[in-house]
C-alpha cells in the first residue's frame, strides 16, 4: 500500500462490503456451470464489451465455469448491407438463403466470435471459440414452417431457408473445455443431417446448452431491464406456473415470449434458475451473481 496516498476510509469500506457480500455467492457457485447468452448493446458498446470480458475472467478465476453463447444480428445486417444484400424478417427470423448463410457463418463463426475470444484473452482468460459444427456438437434441423405459422398466426408461410432449431446437442467438447482452464465461446450455428449449416436463435442455443450441461444458471442479456408488468414495473421471482398466465394476459408479449419460453424450457430441463437481465448495465452479470439484491427478472422452477 502507498502510505503517501492512503485509500479513503469510506471507499475502502465500500470495497470490503462488496467483497464480503460476494463471498457466499462465490462459495455457492464454485465448480458450477453458468451459461450466459451475450448480445444486444453489451456486444457493441466498447466499455460494456471490456467490462463483460473482465467479469467473465473474474468468474473463471474464482472457480465458476462460464460458458458464453453469443448473437450477432446487427453485425450480420451491417455486412449484408455493405454487400448490397437485402434482408427480410418474418416474425423476427431472418430469411436466410445460401448466400446469406455464408455471411452468417463469416460474421458469427469468424469475426464476432474471434473478437469475443480475443477480448477475454487480453484480460487474462483462456477463451476458445466454437460453432456447433466443431465436433458436430450442435445438430440442427430446418425450422418447421407450418409449426412456426401456428405459433405466430400472423406470419407468412414462406421458406425461411437456412434457419434452424436445435435437434440435439453433444456436450462433451464444451464440458471438457469448461471443466478445464478454458472458457467456451459458442456461435449459434448448427449442422443438419443434410450437411447444411443452419442459423439458430442464440437464446434457444443458450437454453439447450444450459440444459445438457446441467447448468446452475442460465443468464440472458437483453436491452431492457427484464420482464415488466403492465405498469412498467420489473417482475422477478416468477415461477413456471406463472409464465403461461403472464403470456395469456399479454404482460409478456412480442420478442419477450420466445426469450421467456427458452428460459422455461431450460428450467424444465433441470437448470436451477434463469435470469433475464439488462446487458446495458456495467458489470450486469456480476451484479446478478454476487449481490444480495441482484438485477433483472429471476425465473424459478418452483
Amino acid at each position: 500500500m502507498d502510505m503517501q496516498n492512503p485509500p479513503n476510509n469510506s471507499s475502502a469500506l465500500d470495497i470490503a462490503h462488496v467483497l464480503t457480500e460476494a463471498l457466499p455467492y462465490i462459495q455457492r457457485f464454485t465448480g458450477k456451470t453458468i451459461v450466459i447468452k451475450y448480445g444486444g448493446n453489451a456486444m457493441v458498446d466498447e466499455a460494456l464489451k471490456t467490462g463483460f470480458a473482465r467479469d467473465i475472467v473474474l468468474m473463471k478465476a474464482v472457480g465458476i465455469r462460464p460458458v458464453i453463447v453469443h448473437g450477432g444480428g446487427p453485425q450480420i445486417g451491417s455486412l449484408l448491407e455493405k454487400l448490397g444484400k437485402d434482408t427480410r424478417f418474418v416474425d423476427g427470423l431472418r430469411v436466410t438463403d445460401k448466400e446469406t448463410m455464408d455471411v452468417v457463418e463469416m460474421v458469427l463463426g469468424g469475426l464476432v466470435n474471434k473478437q469475443i475470444v480475443n477480448l477475454i484473452n487480453q484480460h487474462g482468460g483462456h477463451a476458445v471459440g466454437l460453432t456447433g459444427k466443431d465436433g458436430d456438437f450442435i445438430r440442427a434441423k430446418k425450422i418447421d414452417q407450418q409449426e412456426n405459422q401456428r405459433q405466430a398466426p400472423s406470419s407468412e408461410l414462406i421458406d425461411l431457408g437456412h434457419v434452424g432449431v436445435v435437434s440435439s446437442i453433444e456436450p462433451a467438447i464444451v464440458d471438457l473445455l469448461a471443466q478445464g482452464d478454458f472458457i467456451p465461446v459458442i456461435a449459434p450455428i448448427g449442422v443438419g443431417e443434410d450437411g447444411f449449416s443452419y442459423n439458430i436463435n442464440a437464446d434457444l442455443v443458450a437454453g439447450k446448452v444450459a440444459e445438457v450441461l446441467g447448468a446452475e444458471k442460465l443468464i440472458l442479456l437483453t436491452n431492457i431491464p427484464g420482464i415488466l408488468d403492465k405498469n412498467g414495473e420489473l417482475l422477478t421471482g416468477i415461477s413456471l406456473s406463472e409464465i403461461d398466465k403472464l403470456i395469456a394476459d399479454g404482460t409478456i408479449s412480442g420478442g419477450m415470449i420466445p426469450k421467456t419460453r427458452c428460459a422455461t424450457e431450460a428450467l424444465r430441463g433441470g437448470v436451477n434458475s434463469a435470469h433475464i437481465i439488462d446487458g446495458r448495465l456495467r458489470h450486469a452479470v456480476l451484479l446478478e451473481l454476487f449481490t444480495d439484491q441482484g438485477i433483472g427478472t429471476l425465473l424459478l422452477r418452483r
